[in-house]
């Protein structure tokens, strides 16, 4: 007979089970762990800042032992810890550790501590990204018990580690640091269980000589590539039969690569060589491993099409980028069976052999041939494409409609060719979508339903008209909006603040007029907004002083997952940047790619008029502000110096007055300002972020006066003084003006130096930038088994095994 009662007092313990459970998972840990032990993972976390990680994200990483309650493992979460890791730490503590995992956290200017000798019992250690520096200490070599060693991305240095009693170590990891001098293979070969090593980018230089030994059969994954090898070191790897991952990439030799050398490596499955002179013939013959599933051979001054590919009817990944391969793609390679990844990307490729159907019984996936030098119509997109990116050819005709057939299309990138005709209706359908800078007519499909994916959309330099399509309210995901250089008319699109993820909008050059405040003269608000982009428009009136309050770049935010370049960040097979124009320091750069941390306003080449919001000393993570060539009054808001990350300000022609304020010389990093043609007066304040000006960012003030203007902003004396008192007063004016310019020119020299030495990558990122036709490719995707280097060397590192 059944019990209510009791089925209900059931249930409730099983509800609260689940609630337990589900907030503090940690408990489980607990229940484990000697209190003593716990007191010392609290101290251990206590002794660096960890505002990233909490307590249970920290002991959720913790194992103990069943019988003992000692701690046997320990994993951090990523960026948990910043500080020093100190030679008296109570890590050293933990005697019974078998795995120990504090990767991808920051113990910046540490050393690795001898006392990783006293965990004896060690047997998993990864110390990966975590900027240790110096030398391994030799103590490393009696933690017999090492399976498995990861102390790759850090900035240590000297000879290659002692490793000679790790006789069980089957993964070594050392890749990505400073190490020099030769490999020592006579100590590998006491490690019988080696079966991975990468010391890919060292400073590793020498020959090496491998014997034909039956003890490095277990050797599967080996990693040499970017060192400083001499010699013909490539002979010695065909004894390593088992290999099924090699790579040798930027080897340095001084001879080209035979291919032929890999033929005895009847297992391999990924072969990397990019960045290395081959041997011409070797590209034709079929001396190579049948085997292969991914090849990559992007730099190695390939001129002709390899038939070497024919043979390899298992081939999975190819790329063959960034090489001076001519002429038509084969019609051959996409009857390869098993083809999925294709990277073709920057050489002189001018079409494909065959039909515009030559796709249609391809089994690829990801298919990239931008930068090359494609003419005629677009061919039909293969079935299960994901990734179609053509980007700066010359293809002519319409869009096919077939790219609305592909349901698995996720990245269309077609922008910089000359197509016409209208826009496909079934952006919704796409992830990202990129059409600038073709010659696409008529209106943006208002076609975008409930739930759309597309997260970028990109239809500048066309000719399209109409208005914005209301239909973007359903695109939730939406992020970078650029609809700039077209002949849209409209008013401003105060609706798309409800989009919760749009951080790029830009409505440059095109026929947008009306009041830039809202209705209500309350602030503009939208939630994650970074980049706002409205110059050469016809928008007027004023905006309200509260225009600013809401806008989320009042705070910096680095981007989840570490990412240099906005753009799709979390998808495994490619890596996508997005790119825009560029306006910032008075110059105009296209194709740029937009940095995570770029907070920029542009307002200019419209008819605004008013004063300049006060709210703008708001935006604390704004580096460039635009207001020129407006009918702003008034004057320049003293709030400016409160945005002390700003670069380039300019608010030449407008009609402001009043003076420069001298509180804007405490911004510094402020590198570019304008102000000409206003109305201002006064002596332009002194300092580097001044004086290092050239004279016309103040022209145009009659009421200016002061360096790097001519002339000077005191009146001359009254009286005719003496000759030998006016050369003595012109001595002591001199001396004057030294005193007062010399320390301001030498701060000016020392605060350059500073920002050279550093900012130079966010320089030369945002500065460095040239044309299309100029620059090498930016957006391509990344293979499965090791993922590509995106164009600027931006290195994505691995997940530890």
């Amino acid at each position: 007979m059944s019990h209510p009662c009791l089925h209900l007092r059931l249930i409730s313990v099983l509800l609260l089970c689940c609630i337990l459970f589900a907030s503090h998972v940690l408990m489980i840990t607990a229940l484990a762990c000697r209190p003593d032990q716990i007191r010392a993972l609290m101290q251990f976390k206590n002794e660096f800042e960890s505002n990233g990680c909490n307590r249970s994200d920290y002991l959720n990483g913790v194992q103990c032992d069943n019988s003992t309650g000692a701690v046997t493992k320990l994993q951090l979460p990523s960026g948990c810890f910043t500080g020093v890791l100190k030679t008296n730490s109570s890590l050293f503590g933990f005697k019974h550790l078998r795995y120990l995992n504090i990767s991808h956290n920051n113990f910046t200017s540490s050393s690795l501590p001898s006392e990783f000798n006293s965990l004896k019992r060690l047997e998993v250690l990864s110390l990966s990204s975590n900027g240790f520096i110096g030398q391994v200490p030799s103590s490393f070599s009696n933690l017999i018990h090492l399976t498995h060693l990861n102390l790759s991305h850090n900035e240590l240095t000297g000879s290659f580690p002692l490793v000679k009693n790790l006789t069980k170590l089957s993964f070594l990891d050392l890749s990505y640091n400073q190490f020099s001098g030769t490999i020592p293979f006579d100590l590998l070969l006491t490690m019988p269980f080696l079966s991975h090593l990468d010391l890919k980018k060292n400073s590793l230089t020498g020959t090496f000589e491998v014997p034909n030994s039956s003890s490095y059969s277990r050797l599967v994954y080996l990693s040499l590539g970017q060192n400083q090898f001499e010699g013909k070191i490539l002979e010695p790897i065909s004894n390593f039969i088992n290999l099924k991952h090699l790579d040798v990439s930027s080897l340095n030799t001084s001879y080209p690569i035979d291919l032929s050398i890999f033929s005895p490596l009847k297992s391999l499955l990924v072969l990397h060589l990019s960045r290395n002179r081959l041997l011409p013939a070797s590209l034709n013959s079929s001396d190579i491993p049948l085997s292969l599933e991914s090849l990559v051979m992007p730099r190695c001054d390939i001129t002709e099409f390899p038939n070497i590919l024919k043979t390899l009817q298992n081939l999975q990944h190819l790329d063959i980028s960034s090489n001076m391969i001519k002429g038509k793609i084969p019609e051959w390679l996409w009857k390869l069976p098993h083809l999925s990844l294709v990277n073709l990307v920057n050489n002189s490729f001018t079409g494909f052999e065959g039909s515009s159907d030559v796709l249609l019984n391809s089994s690829v996936q990801l298919l990239d041939f931008a930068y090359n030098s494609m003419t005629g119509e677009f061919p039909l997109p293969p079935p299960n494409i994901i990734y179609l990116s053509a980007w700066n050819n010359s293809f002519t005709g319409t869009i096919p409609l077939q790219v609305c057939d592909r349901s698995s299309l996720t990245v269309l990138d077609l922008s910089y060719n000359k197509l016409t005709g209208p826009i496909p209706q079934c952006l919704s359908n796409l992830k990202i979508v990129n059409l600038r800078k073709n010659s696409l007519e008529g209106s943006i499909p208002d076609e975008f339903y409930s739930g759309a994916f597309t997260q970028t959309l990109d239809v500048g330099y066309n000719q399209l008209t109409g208005k914005l399509p209301r239909s973007l309210l359903n695109c939730s995901f939406l992020r970078f909006l650029s609809v700039d250089n077209n002949m849209i008319e409209d008013t401003f699109p105060f609706w798309l603040k409800d989009l919760p993820n749009l951080q790029v909008f830009t409505l440059r050059s095109n026929r947008f007029f009306g009041h830039l405040s809202p209705p209500d003269q309350g602030p503009l608000s939208f939630p994650e907004l970074r980049i706002l982009e409205l110059s050469d428009n016809n928008f007027t009136g004023r905006l309200s002083q509260t225009f600013f309050v809401n806008w989320k770049a009042s705070a910096i935010k680095v981007d989840e997952d570490g990412r240099i370049y906005m753009g799709d960040y979390k998808h495994a097979y490619y890596v996508y940047e997005d790119t825009m124009d560029l306006q910032y320091k008075g110059l105009f750069m296209e194709q740029g790619k937009v940095l995570t941390s770029y907070n920029t306003i542009d307002f200019s080449g419209n008819k605004l008029e008013g004063q300049i919001p006060e709210s703008i000393g708001l935006l604390k993570a704004l580096i460039a502000l635009n207001l020129s060539n407006n009918a702003f009054t008034g004057h320049i808001p003293l709030s400016l110096a409160n945005v002390t990350e700003l670069e380039s300000l300019d608010l030449s022609r407008n009609q402001l007055s009043g003076t420069i304020p001298r509180e804007l010389g405490s911004l510094s990093f402020l590198a570019y300002i304008s102000v000409a043609h206003n109305n201002l007066m006064g002596e332009i304040p002194q300092g580097p972020q001044f004086s290092g000006q050239a004279e016309t960012s103040f022209e145009g003030n009659a009421g200016l006066c002061g360096l790097p203007l001519q002339g000077s902003c005191f009146a001359p004396p009254t009286q005719q003084p003496e000759e030998d008192d006016e050369e003595e007063e012109e001595v002591l004016n001199w001396k004057a003006v030294v005193i007062g310019y010399g320390p301001g020119l030498l701060s000016g020299l020392v605060i350059a130096h500073v920002i050279a030495s550093y900012r130079p990558k966010w320089y030369l990122k945002i500065v460095g930038l040239d044309k299309p036709k100029e620059v090498k490719p930016v957006r391509f995707f990344a293979s499965l088994d090791s993922r590509w280097d995106s164009y600027d060397n931006h290195v994505e590192r691995e997940s530890d095994t």
